[in-house]
């Protein structure tokens, strides 16, 4: 309404423009003049579609009619249709170059629209060149030329021109007449949920299944979760266990909207609980994203203490499952606008939010926030065009392929409002791709399922990436971002220690990893294999990346007192066996040297070394050999 309204004032200013030069609206034919002004009402009550063949018709009986051009332009403008409202437009000042000069502002914004940024900017600056502006004027043409620069800097920096933007409809079986938005899917793709429009206030829960031809037909979230009609922002975990949305809950929340929790059971999805006044306040609270291993909580807030209107919060979760207080993410994130709809990745290292607050095409744009190997996000990065644009951008969801994305909008092809789309990501705003290891954790000798810790190292650093506890039923979930190496270690008091190597830094596996894991009770003359123990080569001198596991072990040690332990050492077949033998010995004594020197009695370690006399596979090849390579430990006192 804005376009048309500045469009109307316009017409009525240049009547009386004593500056035209080939145009005289006075001497219009009448006819189309008559036509034209009953568009013009049209235009007036928001019917934007119902004006243009009238607009059409004024043209047709006078191909002259400036004002009909440059209405014309406005209506398609405000359709988004940016290719034909720039047409109009030129077709308008082809008549009169003196009469348009006020129409270089709405010009420029469709210009934008189309990526012409370099043009957009040429005529806003064309526009400013007016003489005496109002306040208003001159504020929102200094602001699109602000937007303009941004967008000619930001692609001469990130040469984005060859990236091709492709959204494609996700189709009738997700999409609907009404607006779909907030898409948010498990980590394997196979569960969509997102926020569907309907009458008055109400917005309901969808959730739609991935199959061979696409996905199911959408279908309201089953349990309670859509009694109560006042709901927003949604996000299912990425183990598809947990799903914590927005809601307006008369006389069950704390304030406006607060984040409330369901979880999935085998009745369906639970009765939500709201998050407590931990989480929620007397406040808008909404827009929640969980990171994959559901221990932190990312949302958007307007309580008092921010630096704009909302800002981005997150709290962490402890060990025994309380959500702490939200700490605002500060002023290098947060802006002096709005910072909404935050999206952790699964890699745990990326997140993407909107903003209207920081330096960007125009409205909300959405921005990347990535961690460093200290768990320091960086300075907010703009997504680039044309994944923003000049119109205001929502919620955007990435897959954990990286590489598909997943967002709403209102484009041509939409069934009505805003429809959900997938597009290819840009390659220097990926995330890494994401993997996943599950399974169930059970007594190796009972075979029951038993709760224990898991926790993923990052082998670099040596810092734990993700440290979890699996539920009552032993089930674990863990995310495995490819580019890194990782040891996976599962612990509980009273068994051994298991550890596995994800090594992802030079490969780029497929698949995803379902491992079931067997934990051996402490007994007498078990035996643990240290899995990432490593040598210098041809030495016993340890590499730091072994000390992973070996705090491991003094954990275990320190854990179970009463237990003693030999250390031993074992080579392939390669060289000759003195050799093999006295090598093997001195690496099982480096390790007992350094549980000693941490804090372990001499008396309860003891090691040898075995040279190639006990190999676990064949050595026949290099794999055998590297599986027989390997230091170990044994309970031999208990």
């Amino acid at each position: 309404m804005q376009k048309t309204l500045f469009t109307i004032i316009i017409y009525l200013l240049a009547i009386t423009n004593g500056n035209a030069q080939n145009y005289q609206p006075d001497l219009v034919n009448k006819k189309a003049l008559d036509i034209y002004f009953k568009a013009l009402d049209n235009l007036n009550f928001g019917y934007t579609k119902e004006a243009l063949p009238m607009l059409e018709k004024a043209i047709a009986i006078d191909n002259r009619f400036a004002d009909a051009y440059l209405s014309m332009a406005g209506a398609y403008g405000e359709l988004k249709d940016y290719l034909k409202s720039v047409y109009f437009y030129e077709k308008g000042r082809d008549i009169d170059t003196a009469y348009f000069k006020y129409y270089n502002l709405p010009y420029s914004i469709n210009l934008a629209g189309l990526g012409k940024f370099s043009a957009a900017l040429a005529a806003v600056n064309q526009f400013l060149q007016i003489p005496n502006l109002n306040e208003k004027s001159l504020k929102s043409a200094e602001y699109r030329r602000s937007c303009y620069n941004f967008a000619l800097s930001y692609e001469q920096q990130n040469h984005t021109t060859d990236y091709v933007f492709s959204p494609i409809n996700l189709g009738d079986s997700v999409n609907s007449p009404q607006s779909e938005y907030y898409p948010s899917f498990t980590i394997d793709d196979s569960t969509l949920v997102f926020t569907r429009r309907a009458e008055g206030i109400r917005e309901n829960f969808i959730l739609s299944k991935k199959n061979k031809e696409g996905f199911s037909k959408a279908t309201l979230i089953n349990g309670q979760l859509n009694i109560e009609p006042s709901k927003g922002g949604i996000n299912i975990s990425q183990d598809g266990e947990w799903l914590i949305f927005a809601g307006n809950f008369p006389g069950k929340g704390y304030g406006d909207f607060d984040l409330y929790i369901s979880y999935n059971t085998p009745q369906g999805w639970s009765v939500p609980v709201n998050l407590g006044n931990n989480i929620n306040s007397d406040y808008w609270e909404s827009s929640p994203s969980l990171s994959a291993d559901k221990n932190t909580l990312y949302f958007s807030s307007n309580r008092p203490g921010g630096f704009g209107g909302k800002d981005l919060y997150v709290s962490y979760r402890s060990a025994a499952g309380k959500w702490g207080l939200p700490q605002n993410m500060g002023p290098a994130i947060n802006s002096k606008g709005d910072d909404l709809a935050p999206f952790i990745h699964a890699d745990n290292y990326t997140l993407y939010y909107t903003s209207n607050g920081l330096p960007g095409y125009g409205g909300s744009d959405i921005y990347i926030l990535r961690k460093d190997s200290s768990n320091t996000w960086g300075l907010p990065e703009n997504a680039g065009y044309p994944i923003n644009t000049i119109e205001n951008e929502g919620s955007l969801f990435v897959a954990s392929d990286a590489v598909t994305a997943y967002y709403a909008s209102d484009r041509s092809d939409s069934r009505g409002g805003l429809d959900l789309y997938k597009f290819t990501l840009r390659k220097n705003i990926q995330p890494a791709k994401t993997l996943y290891v599950q399974g169930y954790v059970k007594d190796a000798l009972t075979l029951k399922n038993i709760p224990c810790s898991v926790e993923l190292i990052n082998n670099s650093t040596q810092q734990t990436e993700t440290k979890i506890q699996t539920d009552e039923t032993g089930f674990y979930f863990i995310t495995l971002p490819v580019g890194k190496d990782y040891t996976f270690t599962v612990n509980r008091k009273g068994y051994l220690f298991y550890s596995d190597l994800y090594e992802l830094s030079k490969k780029q596996p497929d698949s995803t990893y379902i491992k079931d894991i067997a934990l051996q009770p402490i007994q007498l003359n078990v035996t643990g294999i240290l899995k990432n123990l490593q040598f210098d080569i041809n030495s016993a001198t340890l590499q730091n990346i072994s000390l992973i596991e070996l705090n491991k072990l003094l954990q275990l040690l320190h854990d179970n007192m009463q237990v003693k332990i030999e250390i031993s050492g074992h080579t392939d077949n390669t060289g000759t066996a003195s050799t093999n033998l006295q090598l093997s010995a001195k690496r099982a004594k480096a390790v007992a040297d350094y549980l000693i020197a941490n804090g372990i009695d001499a008396s309860r370690i003891t090691y040898k070394g075995y040279g190639s006399t006990k190999p676990i596979a064949e050595n026949t090849t290099e794999e055998g050999r590297a599986l027989n390579r390997r230091t170990a430990f044994t309970i031999t006192g208990l």
